[in-house]
C-alpha cells in the first residue's frame, strides 16, 4: 500500500465515522475530530491520528463518558466562566466555554475558563489559537498523569502538565508556544519505542531511578523536567493552578482514578484570556504595533518565531492535503472497521 494524500476535511471525515463507531454523540466527536486532524495537518504527529488508539481505549476502559453533554456553570458577573466537562473530552467543554470567555475577556480586561472533570488527550495550543483569533492574549495549562519525577526526586510524581500562550496578530499567524514542562511530550517517548530509537540523554530515568535511554526503562520509570528546577517548579505550578486551586485532580490524583498510563487521564484545564487593549489603555503606543517590532526585531536577529514549522506545514497542508503513510492508513481502516475490538 502506498502513502495516500487527503485533503482535511476527508480526514476529518473518517476521524469522525471512526469516534461515532466508537460510540462518541456528535457533540463530543466533532471537536475531537477537529483537534487531531488539526495535529495531523499541522505536522504534530505525537497528537494526531496516533492519539486516535488511546482515545478508543479510554472509551472502552469506561474511563471517559462518549456521550457527556458539558454544561456552564458561572455567573453573568464574574470574570470565571466554569465548564463541566461532564466526564467527557476537554475540547467539546471548551469550544462550549470559549464565547462566554471572549465575552468577560472583553468586559473584564481578563477572565478564566475552568473546565472541570474532563478526559484531556490533545495539544493546548488549539485553544490559545482559538482564543487569539478573537484579538485575545491566552494562557492555558493543565495536568496529567503522575509520569514526571521532580528535580532530584526518582519517581513520578507531577505530569507532564503542558503550558501554552498565544498572543493574536492580524497580519500574521499569532504568536504560539506550547510545550510540555517535562522534557519531551510522553508521546514522543512512545514514538521512539515504536521507530526502535533510543532517547537523547537526559529525557527520562529507569525505575531505579538511574538515567536511561531506553524508551521501555523510561516509560516503566519516570521523564525528567525540562530546565531542571526552572522546569520542576512550573510543573508545580500547573498542578496548583489547574489542580488544586480549581478543584480538580492532580497528577498523582488522575493516575489513581486511571490506574494505568495507556489511557488519557481525566482532570481538569485552566484557561486565561487578557485584552491587550484593556491592559494598556492610558499608556502611551498600541499594544499590538508593539508586539510587531519586537516579533520583527526576535525575526531580524536571526531567531525564529516558534510554531513556525507548525504553521508551514498547515500551509502546505492547506495547499496540497495531508499525506498518510501506508501503515497509517491501515490504522484508520483497522479502526474503523473494527471499532472497539481494535484496542486492548
Amino acid at each position: 500500500m502506498e502513502d495516500v494524500r487527503l485533503s482535511k476535511s476527508e480526514l476529518n471525515s473518517r476521524v469522525m465515522a471512526i469516534l461515532l463507531k466508537a460510540g462518541l454523540s456528535e457533540f463530543q466527536a466533532k471537536s475531537v475530530a477537529d483537534v487531531i486532524v488539526a495535529g495531523e495537518a499541522d505536522g504534530a504527529k505525537s497528537h494526531g491520528i496516533y492519539r486516535l488508539d488511546g482515545v478508543l481505549r479510554t472509551v472502552k476502559a469506561g474511563k471517559v463518558n462518549p456521550a457527556a453533554t458539558a454544561h456552564v456553570d458561572s455567573s453573568e458577573t464574574s470574570a470565571i466562566v466554569k465548564v463541566n466537562a461532564g466526564g467527557g473530552f476537554a475540547n467539546p467543554a471548551f469550544e462550549l466555554g470559549l464565547p462566554q470567555l471572549v465575552e468577560r475577556a472583553n468586559k473584564f480586561g481578563i477572565a478564566a475558563l475552568v473546565i472541570n472533570d474532563c478526559t484531556h488527550f490533545s495539544a493546548l495550543w488549539w485553544e490559545v489559537e482559538a482564543v487569539t483569533r478573537h484579538g485575545l492574549a491566552c494562557l492555558a495549562m493543565c495536568p496529567s498523569y503522575a509520569t514526571v519525577a521532580p528535580t532530584g526526586g526518582s519517581k513520578p510524581l507531577l505530569g507532564t502538565n503542558p503550558f501554552a500562550f498565544g498572543w493574536p496578530r492580524s497580519e500574521a499567524f499569532p504568536y504560539v508556544f506550547d510545550f510540555a514542562t517535562s522534557v519531551a511530550a510522553r508521546g514522543e517517548i512512545e514514538l521512539h519505542r515504536r521507530a526502535g530509537k533510543l532517547l537523547p540523554e537526559g529525557w527520562a530515568i529507569d525505575p531505579d531511578g538511574n538515567p536511561t535511554t531506553e524508551p521501555e526503562a523510561a516509560l516503566a520509570g519516570a521523564m525528567l523536567p525540562f530546565g531542571g528546577h526552572k522546569g520542576s517548579s512550573i510543573g508545580t505550578m500547573i498542578e496548583l493552578l489547574a489542580g488544586i486551586m480549581i478543584g480538580d485532580l492532580t497528577s498523582s490524583e488522575a493516575l489513581d482514578y486511571l490506574g494505568t498510563t495507556t489511557l488519557a487521564p481525566l482532570h481538569g484545564e485552566l484557561v486565561i484570556a487578557m485584552s491587550p487593549q484593556a491592559f494598556a489603555a492610558g499608556r502611551t503606543g498600541d499594544p499590538f504595533a508593539r508586539a510587531e517590532m519586537l516579533f520583527d526585531a526576535i525575526v531580524g536577529s536571526g531567531a525564529r518565531l516558534p510554531s513556525q514549522r507548525r504553521f508551514t506545514a498547515r500551509q502546505k497542508s492547506d495547499a496540497e492535503g495531508i499525506v498518510l503513510t501506508a501503515a497509517e492508513t491501515e490504522q484508520l481502516e483497522r479502526l474503523l472497521d473494527k471499532g472497539l475490538d481494535a484496542v486492548a
